[in-house]
């Protein structure tokens, strides 16, 4: 299998509407173009259940339905990338912080939940190869480190983490058998956690194909800690190993003007100063180049490792693409503000020109 080189790119076409521009080597082009050209072979798209309030107010940052979901895995195919399709199961983030049960199934039992996870995975894959847009892995559920479908699907129940789990891969199964279907958790430097969760989970539910990662060196520990955890994780359950989400910043240069809002309305970048004093690399453009050189060579050498996907490489800031709009903070229940705190991991600048982490992707073979 060619190793992958994947990008998540789900919020492309809020991007492009808000006016987005992105340039390789000084000349402008489309985001697909510029990424086949530097070696990109796939994407990774997240698909929220309902991201609009009952008003039909978008919850932004994408605000990935199945509509946008089909269009850019089209566009992939036609740049003969593959998709990995990211099943939230929520209408908006679903993460180690937060795991809302979609506005449709609120109300909903176990057993409800879990037919309902299983007819809702159906449908999607089923309408993905109706139109010619089928992927090419499915991740069922997005770091569900501590579990989906909150409630009830809330860690350390891993019976019915399970059950949620195993009805997605039933119905991903029920429309294509052969598919990859991944299970992604987060915090891929903690091999403790890895090891107690898919212990628990290995003696419930349903078997799949691929252990996913994330990996932000600001927040999941040494890259010698993520090297030690895949290499567990292979040996440990047979699994192939895939970084399912990695980013490292280039600047720590404050970026808030391009997104034209008051200070008060905008989030700041992630990557807070306490956070990346005692990072492997610095956060420079050398920096982020040297650390992807890093990483794939680590993942490359683990049996069974895949690859990666870089998250939101394209996220640059623009107007009114954010993490979240005021609807968006309603469903969730959090405090904003909502603004991009992405812009400074992207692998464009802030004007669009792509960085050396790019060419260095393109660049890289497998031994």
């Amino acid at each position: 299998m060619e190793f992958i080189k994947g990008m998540d790119i789900s919020t492309l076409i809020e991007q492009k509407q808000y006016g987005a521009k992105y340039y390789d080597d000084g000349v402008e082009g489309d985001l697909f173009d510029i990424l086949m050209n530097n070696g990109c072979n796939s994407v990774r798209l997240r698909l929220w259940n309902d991201p609009y309030d009952g008003d039909g107010n978008a919850y932004g940052a994408g605000t990935n339905d199945i509509n946008k979901v089909m269009a850019l895995s089209k566009r992939a195919k036609a740049h003969n990338m593959s998709t990995l399709l990211d099943l939230h199961y929520s209408d908006f983030w679903a993460d180690p912080g937060k795991q809302n049960v979609p506005k449709a199934w609120r109300g909903l039992g176990v057993d409800e939940l879990e037919e309902a996870v299983y007819k809702y995975t159906v449908k999607v894959m089923k309408r993905l190869h109706d139109e010619d847009a089928a992927p090419g892995m499915v991740q069922v559920g997005n770091e569900v480190t501590n579990g989906l479908l909150w409630p009830t699907g809330k860690k350390p129940n891993y019976d019915n983490i399970a059950r949620y789990i195993s009805a997605g891969i039933r119905g991903v199964r029920e429309v294509d058998k052969d598919v990859p279907i991944m299970i992604h958790l987060d915090n891929g430097g903690f091999n403790e956690m890895y090891v107690d969760w898919f212990d628990n989970y290995m003696t419930r539910g349903e078997n799949f194909d691929i252990i996913g990662l994330s990996y932000y060196p600001f927040w999941h520990g040494s890259l010698d800690e993520l090297e030690f955890n895949m290499n567990d994780m292979a040996k440990r359950y047979g699994k192939k190993i895939c970084i399912a989400e990695v980013s490292m910043g280039f600047t720590m240069e404050d970026y808030r003007s391009y997104e034209k809002k008051p200070t008060d309305e905008l989030k700041g970048m992630a990557t807070r100063p306490e956070l990346v004093e005692n990072l492997d690399y610095p956060m420079t453009k050398e920096g982020q180049r040297d650390f992807m050189i890093d990483v794939m060579t680590r993942v490359s050498k683990v049996p069974g490792g895949l690859g990666f996907y870089y998250w939101e490489p394209g996220w640059i800031p623009v107007p009114n693409v954010g993490w979240a709009t005021e609807a968006a903070l309603k469903y969730t229940g959090e405090k904003g503000p909502g603004g991009n705190e992405w812009a400074n991991q992207a692998l464009f600048d802030y004007e669009g020109n792509a960085l050396p982490a790019l060419k260095a992707i393109r660049d890289f073979t497998v031994d």
